[in-house]
């Protein structure tokens, strides 16, 4: 079994979600029993993006902000600038997980990474992602084609939130979301990222470490 080290791809600039969306798809397509996980940190411009099993309703002004049909898992969610988002391509049962196991990964590295700070953060049975009390702060949503994932998560670092006014995020009307800057304004936006790419990189050891399944 091959248990080469994830690489990590961390994209210049803010870029199209399509660019990044084709980019993933062309990827794991062309990706063989042989090719090396990876992990792709980067952010978009402002974008609404609905999931597969998104209600074209819970957009409810997007103004100028487009809004694009993803196929990703979930509803409906907006990426921005200040917005950090790693996307995950796994080759699931070559590492020995299922998507649960993957989204389990996620939410726990974010929570992890709060914890440090001091945040006390939790996910939810009932929506994923990661919350701090009763806001949102992380979002996932994954897609997963013969047993390789790609799309990911999305953690709000140092953005502006307004445009979550224009949705109901994850489909749920009222959502409060939060951001790190408003938690913790002295950790910078690049430590952010540094620090969850460490934090999703030791999860994703784990299966790993015993050896897979």
């Amino acid at each position: 079994m091959n248990h080469s080290p994830i690489l990590v791809r961390c994209w210049p600039g803010i870029l199209p979600y399509f660019t990044v969306l084709d980019a993933m798809r062309e990827f794991t397509a062309q990706r063989d029993a042989e090719t090396p996980d990876q992990m792709w940190l980067l952010q978009h411009p402002p974008v609404f993006t609905l999931g597969r099993s998104a209600n074209a309703a819970d957009v409810l002004d997007p103004g100028s902000i487009p809004v694009i049909r993803s196929d990703r898992g979930g509803k409906v969610t907006y990426h921005g600038p200040g917005q950090w988002i790693v996307y995950l391509l796994i080759d699931l049962p070559r590492m020995g997980i299922d998507v649960r196991q993957l989204t389990s990964f996620m939410e726990q590295a974010v929570i992890q990474l709060l914890a440090e700070h001091e945040v006390c953060a939790h996910a939810r049975k009932d929506a994923p992602g990661v919350y701090v009390g009763e806001a949102k702060i992380a979002s996932l949503g994954l897609r997963v084609q013969k047993g390789r994932s790609y799309h990911g998560l999305s953690l709000n670092t140092d953005m502006d939130l307004s445009p979550f006014q224009r949705i109901h995020p994850c489909g749920m009307p009222g959502l409060a979301v939060t951001q790190i800057h408003d938690l913790c304004p002295e950790w910078a936006s690049r430590d952010v990222a540094e620090d969850l790419l460490q934090a999703l990189s030791a999860q994703l050891q784990r299966p790993l470490r015993r050896g897979g399944a």
